[in-house]
């Protein structure tokens, strides 16, 4: 019998806990529905270029921001 043990990271996204699989930023982005959508990131209060996402590992404890424009008024 195999066994697949999925280690998820306990993270802080936009303020809140949360458990996820994903190994990266560009992961979590995915992850989170923004996909498709343009976003800000930061990493621990750094921000976070697009072009670096796929290279930013993440890490237990690490507080991510993601911000997309809303539009309205």
């Amino acid at each position: 019998m195999t066994t697949s043990t999925t280690s998820l990271l306990q993270i802080t996204v936009n303020g809140a806990a949360h458990a996820t699989a994903a190994a990266t930023l560009a992961d979590l982005v995915v992850e989170q529905g923004f996909g498709d959508t343009k976003v800000a990131t930061a990493v621990n209060g750094e921000f976070v270029a697009e072009r670096l996402r796929a290279s930013t590992r993440l890490t237990a404890a690490d507080r991510i921001e993601i911000l997309s424009v809303r539009q309205g008024g």
